[in-house]
């Protein structure tokens, strides 16, 4: 159920400020900021380390090589 919270104009003018596009709503914006401080899942964080050894081992394309192959 939707509910009406005070903050102050200072907040609301910060809040505002990290709004991404003009008619994000302030929950929006305050979910992206939660979203931010949420730890990542076991799969997440295991996908992670993968991509980071890929990487390491040389296993991955240039955004050049990317472009040189598709003809870009």
């Amino acid at each position: 159920m939707p509910t009406t919270i005070q903050v102050s104009e200072k907040l609301q003018k910060e809040l505002a400020k990290r709004k991404m596009y003009d008619k994000e709503t302030y929950e929006e914006v305050i979910w992206d900021m939660i979203e931010d401080t949420i730890e990542l899942d076991d799969e997440t964080k295991k996908e992670l380390a993968q991509a980071r050894k890929e990487i390491k081992d040389g296993k991955y394309h240039t955004l050049e090589e990317v472009k040189k192959e598709l003809g870009i």
